[in-house]
């Protein structure tokens, strides 16, 4: 079943999620992050207070991605060796962050990794992966938007799903709502930013040919840069890819997805526009494998 089909990911002309601030498209094994217990420097200190208009005029922007993004998604080998170090697939909980001695990807299919190992590690790479690529800016363009599309999908989802991707991407009405021009570019003086953080990944169904793995990410999206009316935001996602093993490699057939689990939000005051858009452009991605 796809996003499409589900209440949560109703298409385009059936209205987004009213209470999802924004979507997105879209491993390494399962990677944690923990932070410390409280605020050593002012364990008393309070949240600011947000502009409820501010909010609202974003949650009103992004429900439109949300609905859009959805409408795109509607449904429509012989190597059995495991690389070293995969989990079992009949093993519970997370798995270890230590090495595990296999060699990362080091394919390239255009601007996206490839040639992800059989097994459940290399299907968790690939997914953590395609999730950054199906998140990232490149999709707002048409000529990357392809690229990506049949780098990642199962050729028959990518050639079945196209038409959707580009009928979406190049809505006239879809890209001023959140602020781009008509070509899918940042006005000047701004920049456009849409990238997924993933944080973790879990298998949750392995048969060798086919696997389900759910990743767990951030994500960024918005206009950076100084009179921006849709700053830059995080949200949290966990979505569900099915994979299948095809021409080598893994290749998304289905996903679905849901909101969080979201973190408790720091105490911290938000960066500036120009401090933003600066990050943005000197801190690059990663390629999900270890």
């Amino acid at each position: 079943m796809s996003p499409g089909d589900e209440h949560d990911y109703r298409g385009k002309d059936q209205g987004g999620r009213a209470d999802d601030p924004y979507s997105t498209l879209g491993g390494t094994r399962q990677t944690r992050t923990r932070l410390p217990d409280g605020d050593p420097g002012n364990p008393n200190a309070r949240r600011p207070v947000r502009n409820s208009r501010s909010l609202v005029t974003i949650t009103g922007i992004v429900v439109l991605l949300v609905a859009a993004i959805a409408f795109a998604n509607r449904g429509g080998g012989s190597d059995d060796d495991a690389s070293p170090g995969a989990k079992s697939s009949g093993a519970a909980g997370s798995g270890p962050t230590a090495a595990t001695g296999t060699k990362p990807v080091e394919g390239k299919n255009g601007t996206i990794p490839s040639g992800f190992a059989r097994d459940e590690q290399g299907a968790q790479s690939a997914a953590a992966n395609y999730s950054v690529a199906l998140v990232s800016d490149g999709m707002f363009s048409q000529e990357r938007r392809r690229e990506i599309s049949k780098a990642v999908y199962a050729p028959d989802v990518a050639s079945a799903r196209q038409g959707d991707l580009d009928k979406v991407y190049s809505d006239q009405s879809f890209l001023t709502s959140i602020g781009l021009k008509p070509d899918g570019t940042a006005p000047e003086g701004l920049t456009f930013i849409s990238r997924a953080n993933p944080v973790g990944t879990k298998v949750e169904k392995y048969t060798g040919d086919t696997a389900s793995v759910a990743v767990w990410y951030s994500a960024l999206f918005g206009l950076a840069g100084e009179g921006s009316k849709n700053p830059v935001s995080e949200s949290w996602y966990t979505t569900t890819y099915e994979l299948k093993w095809v021409g080598g490699d893994w290749k998304i057939s289905d996903f679905q997805q849901k909101d969080g689990p979201v973190p408790v939000g720091r105490d911290q005051a938000a960066s500036s526009a120009e401090e933003m858009a600066d990050a943005v452009q000197q801190f690059g991605g990663f390629t999900y494998a270890r």
